[in-house]
Order: structure tokens, then C-alpha cells, then sequence
């Protein structure tokens, strides 16, 4: 089984020079949860500049769903450039753009007829399908909810309510936005609990929300994340986002999914949303569709996406290197990567289960597939966030090999390459529970 390698101390004597520099000329509105500097990766392995080598389990913030480098995606790159790297899709056609657009309106939820924007980024889709959504109703209002991220655009960030460091300084933001209790399983808002959570939240929702700050009929679109990426991978109940798009329905309020994070097969599904059996009627994906090449998309139906030339473009959306990029992503993904996330999301759920029956720190453990948060508690009893035990345990995970992130205030999150096998998850799963025991005072 292989494991990872230390071979100096972290940050190593190269790392270190480059690191200084970093901190010379890169912005410093990075947030850096440690000091790791990639070298390069090859499935879910990755070697730092001194040769250290870790087990990825961020993915590059589930950006790398096929793993680093696979060699199928570098060949269809290394092929495409071959042919042209860029002719702006907005203005010119090549085929490569038509041929991700027709396969994303396959394979998202929901009728083929469907239309695609492309773009280079996450936050660029959530402004795209901002745009449309107004375009498209005349209306003025969004609805997202607390604890949401949907980006750091200035329109992107008025959704977004994650952190208030991300929106510190940054006002005035996009006006009529209403941000509304997310109906988080472990932390139910509203004085609700598990049993009623659902119709307490769409109670406030039409009867607070509709009747007293956002009338429903000026209402453009309610954003969503199906799991929350940022906030915490938190998590609703089964039934709520079927009886979310009930109530949205009923007032002709559009319903736009947010796949960035949770799409691609992450969950093993294709799109998250799959499993709550709800058609939206925009989705935006990003990160895991292209195996780290630069791409982004806006999903909707024909008859919604029908706005007139001129009335939105870009330069690089759908550059036709991230085309082919996300093309075999897309056939490895309907290959068997999706139900890998599946088969082996339920392998680290259940040692991660294990993990947390074990120690009265791990407060929660959720998710889908391959996308799931560990929320860190002082105990379980009060469920008092712990963001310093939180970040104890990412250390300690970082200087014995194993890369983790955090999400929210006190989550750990495991969004690993879809590629990896049963070796990869219980070697994370060892180091996480050594980790756990160093940060309360063990070995």
C-alpha cells in the first residue's frame, strides 16, 4: 500500500525560498491553510518541490475529478494544441464548442432542448445565469441562502454569504438580494428539528420572505446549492429542494442550481441535484468539468436561454483546449469514475462514521459520494464550533502526508480525485484519525 513520504521538514528549504517570493509578489488575500508547494501529481499523489510526496484529498478544491495528469485528458490537450489554442467562441465557431455544449445539454438534468454559455469560471457562470434569470423574468429580486457561496464577482458575492470576511469592505453590493436559513440537518435554523425542518423553513420562506421583504412576483431566482461547498458541506433534508421548487413554481420564480462544487460526478451522481430528483431550471457548472483546465458553463432550457445577440459574451469562455479537456473528462466520468465517487464516497463515509464514534470532537459526519464535510464540535452535546481544533487537525494531517481543506468555520472537507481506490481511502482515513489523536494531545 502505498503511503505518503516526508522526507524533510514541511516546509522544506525549497519551498521556503519560493514561499518568500510568494509573499513578495502574490496578492496576500489568499487564504493558505498551510505551506505546500506542488511540484507536480499523478492520480491522487502529489510531490512537493523537495520531494515530499502527500495524498491529495482536495483535488485542487474539487477541480481534479479524473486525478492529476491523467494521461488520457493530457493527450487530448496536447493534441488540441496542436491544432489552435483560442478563437473566441462568441465571435467564431469550432466544433469543439458544439460538441460540449450538445454533450452538457445531454447529460444535465432535465429535456435535451437545451442551450449552453460557456465560460471560464465558477463565479462567471453564477453571473451569467444572474443575467439571465433577469433577462429572462424582468424581475429584480434574488433569493440564495445563509451560508451559501456562489462566488467573489461583485454580483457572484451579493449571493454569497459564506464568511464575512469575503464581503468585508466590498459594499455596496448588488441591491435586492435576501439571503434566507438554510435547512442545515445538523444545525436546523428557526427552532425547528429534523422531524419538521422542510416546513419550517418554506413556511418562513413564503410566509416571512414572500409577505414582508421580497414580494414573490418581483422575485428573478432562487439560488442553491444542493450540498453547501463553503459554508460547511452542509446538508438538507431529502425532501426539501422538491418542495422548494414546488413553492418556487407556484410564483414562476426560476430555480438555479449551483453544480459548481457538486456537479460532475463528485456525489455519485453526475449532479447532485440528481438526488433529490428536481429539475432546475438553470444550472452552472465549473470546477470538476475539465480536469483543472480553465472552464465554466451556464446550463438552461432553449426556451429560457433565448436572449439576443449582443446581450452577453466573453473572450475565453470555452476556450477549445478546456473543450476537448472537459470532453474526456465527461466520457471517463459515464466510464465509471461517477460510480467510483459512489463506491468509494460510501467506504469513507462509513470509516469517517467510525472516526466519529470514536472521539466526542467529531461532531457530524455528511455528504454524498465523494463530497463530504467532518464538522469539528468542542462536544458533542453542545455542538460548539471548534475552528482552532479544526485547523490543529489539517495541520497535523499536512506534516504527516495527507491534504485536506477546511469549509465554513470548523469542517473538514474530503472532496478527493474520483479515481482513487480503497488503498488511497484508508490510508486518509489512518492519517485522520493519527491527526485527531496528535491535536488532542496524543502521539
Amino acid at each position: 500500500m502505498k503511503r505518503p513520504e516526508i522526507r524533510t521538514e514541511l516546509p522544506g528549504p525549497y519551498a521556503r525560498k519560493i514561499l518568500e517570493r510568494d509573499r513578495k509578489y502574490i496578492s496576500p488575500s489568499y487564504a493558505r491553510p498551510y505551506e505546500f508547494v506542488i511540484k507536480e501529481g499523478h492520480g491522487a499523489w502529489v510531490t512537493d518541490v523537495d520531494g515530499n510526496v502527500f495524498l491529495d484529498m482536495n483535488a485542487g478544491i474539487a477541480v481534479l475529478a479524473t486525478g492529476h495528469t491523467h494521461p488520457e485528458v493530457v493527450k487530448a490537450i496536447q493534441e488540441q494544441v496542436q491544432k489552435f489554442t483560442h478563437y473566441s467562441g462568441t465571435d467564431f465557431y469550432y466544433q469543439v464548442q458544439v460538441d460540449i455544449a450538445e454533450k452538457l445539454a445531454e447529460i444535465v438534468p432535465g429535456a435535451q432542448n437545451k442551450r449552453v454559455f460557456l465560460t471560464n469560471s465558477g463565479a462567471e457562470s453564477i453571473e451569467t445565469a444572474m443575467k439571465l434569470a433577469r433577462y429572462k423574468t424582468r424581475r429584480p429580486i434574488f433569493l440564495a441562502f445563509q451560508g451559501c457561496f456562489h462566488g467573489r464577482t461583485l454580483g457572484a458575492l451579493s449571493l454569497t454569504s459564506s464568511k464575512a470576511v469575503q464581503r468585508r469592505y466590498f459594499s455596496p453590493l448588488l441591491p435586492q438580494v435576501v439571503h434566507v436559513p438554510f435547512p442545515n440537518t445538523y444545525r436546523p435554523p428557526l427552532g425547528a428539528n429534523e422531524n419538521n425542518l422542510t416546513e419550517v423553513v418554506l413556511d418562513y420562506i413564503e410566509n416571512v420572505v414572500f409577505h414582508h421583504l421580497a414580494p414573490p412576483e418581483e422575485v428573478a431566482a432562487f439560488f442553491i446549492e444542493p450540498i453547501q461547498g463553503e459554508g460547511g458541506y452542509n446538508v438538507a433534508p431529502p425532501d426539501f429542494f422538491k418542495k422548494l421548487k414546488e413553492l418556487l413554481d407556484k410564483y414562476e420564480i426560476l430555480l438555479v442550481d449551483d453544480e459548481i462544487q457538486s456537479g460532475m460526478g463528485r456525489t455519485g451522481r453526475m449532479f447532485a441535484i440528481e438526488h433529490y430528483g428536481v429539475i432546475p431550471d438553470i444550472v452552472t457548472i465549473a470546477k470538476g468539468i475539465a480536469s483543472g483546465m480553465p472552464l465554466g458553463a451556464t446550463v438552461a432550457r432553449s426556451s429560457l436561454m433565448d436572449w439576443e445577440p449582443g446581450s452577453h459574451a466573453n473572450t475565453f469562455g470555452g476556450n477549445p483546449v478546456s473543450c476537448v479537456a472537459a470532453l474526456k473528462t465527461i466520457e471517463l466520468l459515464e466510464g465509471g469514475l461517477v460510480e467510483n465517487a459512489e463506491k468509494m464516497g460510501k467506504m469513507l463515509m462509513d470509516g469517517l462514521n467510525e472516526i466519529k464514534d470514536k472521539y466526542d470532537i467529531v461532531g457530524d459526519v455528511r455528504g454524498f459520494g465523494l463530497m463530504i464535510g467532518v464538522e469539528i464540535v468542542k462536544d458533542k452535546d453542545s455542538k460548539e464550533r471548534a475552528p482552532d481544533l479544526t485547523n490543529k487537525i489539517i495541520n497535523h494531517a499536512f506534516h504527516r502526508g495527507l491534504l485536506i481543506l477546511p469549509a465554513g468555520t470548523n469542517t473538514i472537507r474530503f472532496c478527493p480525485p474520483l479515481i482513487i481506490g480503497p488503498d488511497e481511502v484508508t490510508v486518509a482515513l489512518e492519517i485522520l484519525d493519527e491527526s485527531i489523536k496528535a491535536t488532542l494531545g496524543g502521539a
